[in-house]
């Protein structure tokens, strides 16, 4: 394991997804998932969230569409969550569910509005 970016990936996670989630599923790490939980911070959010030619609100859009496109919807949630701290707005929410829904079907973007609907309101932002 690379240290250093492994550091930088659990900076870069916390910043999106909060210190709060981060903490807690690396606590709940153990013999049987810690492996995994330490690549995908170091891969995933150190080599890829720490390059900074894309801004974490691009990243956080492109993220939205791709996740959608698998159908992970827990972790649609999760990463609209994330996309709002990075700065995404509700018309940029909008628009991007619009793309999801030409391009990966109605279905999918009907859940992903009712997805949105459920954590915009709670954070009042609509």
């Amino acid at each position: 394991m690379d240290k250093e970016l492994f550091e930088l990936g659990l900076r870069k996670r916390k910043e999106t997804l909060g210190d709060k989630y981060v903490t807690d599923n690396l606590a709940k790490a153990d013999s049987f998932n810690l492996p995994f939980q330490e690549a995908m911070t170091e891969w995933c959010w150190g080599f890829g969230w720490g390059d900074e030619t894309i801004n974490p609100k691009t990243r956080s859009l492109m993220n939205l569409t791709m996740i959608a496109a698998l159908g992970k919807m827990h972790e649609w949630e999760l990463h609209l969550r994330g996309a709002i701290t990075n700065g995404v707005t509700v018309d940029e929410i909008r628009s991007t569910i619009h793309a999801i829904s030409i391009y990966c079907g109605v279905p999918q973007g009907v859940e992903c509005f009712r997805i949105a609907r459920v954590v915009l309101e709670e954070l009042e932002l609509i």
